[in-house]
């Protein structure tokens, strides 16, 4: 708690508050409302906002985005994937296809568009979305939680913080961790006029100096291209070196003849931190849930973090109405479907991206991954999150469809 409390004269109040409005947090403010809880969510920002991404979606964020309600017409980079191209350390490169015909499994969208269509949907339920709002006070009190912010006070019943890796709700409530920047860093930049190829096809190569890092070009429906790399901490690369390698990297063969001797940069290159240790941060604490970014739930093995923010802020919502808005029963119950579900998909990923750290076992890897046609399908629906991580290891989440269920938007006719 802090150590001074917001007066009630005045104050905004809702049921829950939503802080950040991100993935995460407008998931979890959408289920909330759809279940009848009035939400405020606030951001410091105005949308449409850009937001340094991949913008990569797998099939699990794109099946949670048809859940939420998402039409990809009113996305207009929304850029579905069918080939996936993977250059192991030893320079070849190994096609992955993803199902054609049995809805979509992987598909690059700019996070500006689709954050914006995201608050579109929040306000179209009843959200009470306010842009523009910074958080400057948090009181987790008894029976409220009251805040302060930029527009007044605002009190709620719970608190979502989904306010990113930096979270102002931590900070403010003294949980803040000092000098943590995160287990991976990424560095990317858009590319106009590229080769057909990186225009329709998705590539990773794994670099045998960035591993387990890689680098990425992902086509986005405009023509242009998402490229960049991205390391982990401690792996030999000092993120201050970045800047300068990024055009190094650019350079390297395989990866010039993919962009093309045409490609040019759109605006700026941009670097940023990213957090997976889920099970490292208290998920919950007094009447406060954390999800996305906040809770650290980033893919310790890819980096990729949409899926599960969008996955956390559904699972906080739902275990929030399923307590009848009683955050204090919620939030050890989050916990526990965390520690069952998502945290074990996150330890196998850290032992697998140890794996990929060697070049030897990297290469290997990708040998056997594209051995037969059936393993470079379900490789590739597996790399993309079609079914868990670590489901293998959990028959309790098995079912009949687990490794041949269709993709998101199966049903619609013409494919945006």
């Amino acid at each position: 708690m802090t150590n001074s409390s917001f007066s009630a004269h005045d104050a905004l109040v809702a049921d829950t508050l939503v802080v950040g409005g991100g993935p995460a947090g407008t998931a979890a403010a959408i289920t909330l409302a759809r279940g009848g809880q009035s939400v405020i969510l606030i951001d410091k920002a105005t949308f449409p906002r850009d937001k340094c991404c991949g913008d990569g979606l797998t099939a699990g964020a794109l099946r949670l985005l048809e859940d939420l309600g998402l039409d990809p017409a009113v996305i207009p980079s929304w850029k579905p994937v069918e080939r996936v191209q993977i250059g192991g350390p030893s320079g070849a490169t190994t096609p992955f296809d993803l199902p054609a015909d049995n809805g979509l499994f992987a598909v690059i969208a700019r996070r500006a568009e689709l954050d914006a269509a995201l608050i579109d949907i929040a306000r179209e339920v009843g959200v009470d979305v306010r842009e523009g709002v910074t958080l400057t006070g948090v009181d987790s009190r008894p029976d409220v939680v009251e805040t302060m912010t930029s527009a007044g006070p605002i009190n709620a019943t719970a608190y979502i913080a989904a306010d990113g890796m930096w979270s102002p709700t931590r900070k403010l409530l003294g949980l803040g961790t000092d000098g943590y920047r995160g287990e991976w860093h990424a560095f990317r930049q858009y590319f106009t006029d590229v080769t057909p190829a990186a225009e329709d096809e998705l590539f990773v190569w794994f670099e045998p100096d960035l591993l387990p890092g890689y680098v990425w070009a992902f086509p986005l429906a405009d023509g242009t291209a998402n490229v960049g790399f991205g390391i982990q901490r401690g792996r030999g690369i000092e993120i201050q070196e970045m800047k300068k390698l990024w055009s190094e990297l650019l350079d390297r063969p395989r990866i010039r003849a993919v962009l093309g001797p045409d490609a040019k940069p759109e605006d700026r290159h941009l670097a940023w931190p990213i957090p997976a240790r889920l099970g490292d941060l208290p998920t919950h604490h007094e009447r406060i849930l954390f999800v996305g970014d906040a809770a650290a739930a980033t893919d310790p093995m890819t980096g990729e973090g949409i899926g599960q923010a969008i996955e956390t802020g559904v699972l906080a919502a739902t275990e929030l109405l399923a307590a009848g808005n009683d955050p204090l029963v919620a939030g050890p119950s989050y916990r526990t479907h965390l520690a069952k579900s998502m945290q074990k998909d996150h330890r196998l990923a850290q032992l697998l991206s140890n794996v990929l750290a060697q070049p030897r076992l990297a290469q290997m890897s990708v040998r056997i991954a594209g051995a037969t046609s059936w393993t470079r399908r379900n490789f590739a629906r597996w790399l993309f999150e079609d079914y868990p991580r670590a489901v293998l290891a959990t028959p309790r989440r098995w079912h009949r469809q687990v490794f041949s269920q269709p993709g998101a938007y199966a049903t619609k006719k013409e494919r945006v």
